[in-house]
């Protein structure tokens, strides 16, 4: 719920965030690969493709051609997936496999806006099946992400709305005109310059480890330009050194998972060279 140290006649005020390297240091759209595997839903072979895509997400930048390619690898991966198989997939791991991704700096910016009695949106185009409950989790008041279209309760890997470019922004005006906040006196924060249109809407826009394009259009305009490194679990740090331990491990997993993408690439890229 929204904090009510504003004034009561003071404009509403949102800050909107976006969530992937921005809110969490991962691709919220890859980050279920592993319990999808482990529920029958996808084989080795699509393992191995997202651990090469998400790779590449946190080595590159997030251009357009490269957002493209992960809509079309996720949307073409969930075709036929039963919606509630998924929803109940993602409920049953989202503590997890998210909450230990989430940037500690971002987890204070939110604290601090709703401490001014700003309300929380979370923007992003992954899926609503992932972002509505990262959304709660996080106790944000709104969400806004895609849509796929869903036949006989199983997707049909389409998307209904693509929550990306110009249509974050087109859908961050229609819940500034429904919820009453005034954006030349809101927040926004993102990573790429393909949010852009996001970033432009708002009277209070930041770059948030931004890529190249996005540093630079944000050095040219004078926004802030934020850092933020330290993914954290919510739930406090009394778990720190049990996180520790983890992270070891996991990263020994990731290590071994980005070779074996490493090495599918270059199979690929050799068969298609063939």
């Amino acid at each position: 719920m929204t904090n009510q140290s504003a004034p009561w006649n003071a404009p509403r005020i949102a800050a909107f965030f976006d969530l992937d390297k921005t809110v969490i240091a991962r691709s919220s759209a890859l980050a279920f690969t592993r319990p999808f595997y482990a529920e029958g839903l996808i084989n080795r072979r699509s393992v191995l493709k997202s651990t090469y895509a998400q790779l590449m997400f946190l080595l590159t930048a997030a251009d357009h051609d490269q957002v493209e390619r992960l809509r079309a690898h996720v949307t073409d991966m969930c075709r036929g997936w039963d919606v509630e198989q998924i929803t109940s997939i993602v409920s049953e791991t989202l503590h997890d496999i998210v909450e230990p991704l989430v940037f500690a700096e971002a987890a204070e910016l939110i604290a601090s806006h709703q401490a001014k009695g700003h309300d929380i949106v979370l923007i992003s185009a992954s899926g609503i099946e992932m972002v509505e409950p990262i959304g709660e989790m996080l106790g944000v008041d709104a969400v806004r992400a895609s849509r796929m279209k869903v036949v006989d309760g199983h997707y049909a890997g389409e998307l209904e709305f693509y929550c990306y470019g110009d249509a974050k922004a087109v859908a961050m005006s229609e819940l500034a005109e429904s919820a009453g906040y005034d954006l030349d006196a809101s927040y926004a924060y993102s990573d790429s310059i393909t949010d852009l249109p996001m970033l432009l809407a708002v009277g209070h826009p930041t770059a948030v480890n931004p890529d190249r394009g996005l540093r630079k259009e944000a050095a040219d305009r004078g926004w802030p330009i934020l850092a933020f490194d330290r993914p954290i679990a919510l739930s406090g740090r009394l778990r720190e050194n049990r996180t520790a331990i983890a992270a070891a491990s996991a990263a020994t997993g990731i290590s071994v998972a980005a070779v074996g993408a490493l090495v599918y690439y270059g199979w690929w890229r050799r068969r298609e060279s063939a």
